[in-house]
This record gives C-alpha cells, sequence and structure tokens, in this order.
C-alpha cells in the first residue's frame, strides 16, 4: 500500500497560483494512477484531477479545466497539481488519492489517501 503526503497548501488572493504535491512512499508509486480531490466546509468530497500511471492521459472536472493541470514525476514518487486564476469557490481541503486504474482514480472511495492540505482563496 501507498502513504501519500500532500503540501503546498496556503492562503492566496483570487487570480493567483499555487502548486500541490502530493508524495508518496514505497517503489510502486509509478505503477499507481493518481487523483486530485477537494472537500470545501459542508460540502461532499469531489473530484478535481487524474492521471495515468504513465502520465499519458489525464482527466479534469469541468470546474477546473484550463485553469488546473496535474502532472506527475515518477522519478520523485510525486504528483503535482498546479493551480492557476485561483477563485473563492476553489477553497478547500484538498487531497491526493491513489489507485490502480485511471478510472477508478476519479470516483471518491476506495484507493490510497493522504491527510490533505488546506487551501484559501480570498476575494
Amino acid at each position: 500500500q501507498v502513504q501519500l503526503v500532500e503540501s503546498g497548501g496556503g492562503l492566496v488572493q483570487a487570480g493567483g497560483s499555487l502548486r500541490l504535491s502530493c508524495a508518496a512512499s514505497g517503489r510502486t508509486f509509478s505503477s499507481y494512477a493518481m487523483g486530485w480531490f477537494r472537500q470545501a466546509p459542508g460540502k461532499e468530497r469531489e473530484f478535481v484531477a487524474a492521471i495515468s500511471w504513465s502520465g499519458g492521459s489525464t482527466r479534469y472536472a469541468e470546474s477546473v479545466k484550463g485553469r488546473f493541470t496535474i502532472s506527475r514525476d515518477n522519478a520523485r514518487n510525486t504528483v503535482y497539481l498546479q493551480m492557476n486564476s485561483l477563485k473563492p469557490e476553489d477553497t478547500a481541503v484538498y487531497y491526493c488519492k491513489a489507485e490502480r486504474s485511471l478510472s477508478q482514480s476519479v470516483v471518491v472511495g476506495g484507493g490510497s489517501w493522504g491527510q490533505g492540505t488546506q487551501v484559501t482563496v480570498s476575494s
């Protein structure tokens, strides 16, 4: 099982950028598809972005398309989420998830999860 640790969250003004990182332990990171999710206060956790084990395929929620970019560095056992043009509605705790397939990496539930990192976007 893979262990995940997110970092890079913080407070940013609307229109600003942040890059989140998710560092994974274990030698099998490159075999996992990875997903980013977020959960705002009082709301359910929702899918944000996902990437295949090779990095060749990606998926995005409609709300972040064109603003967020997911990438991975298998040599560093790390997946990233570059977030640009941030909006107050992007405020949430962001989680990464490891899954065996890209199709499973876009759904809430299952897989291995990190503890989350807080992103707050002020207006």
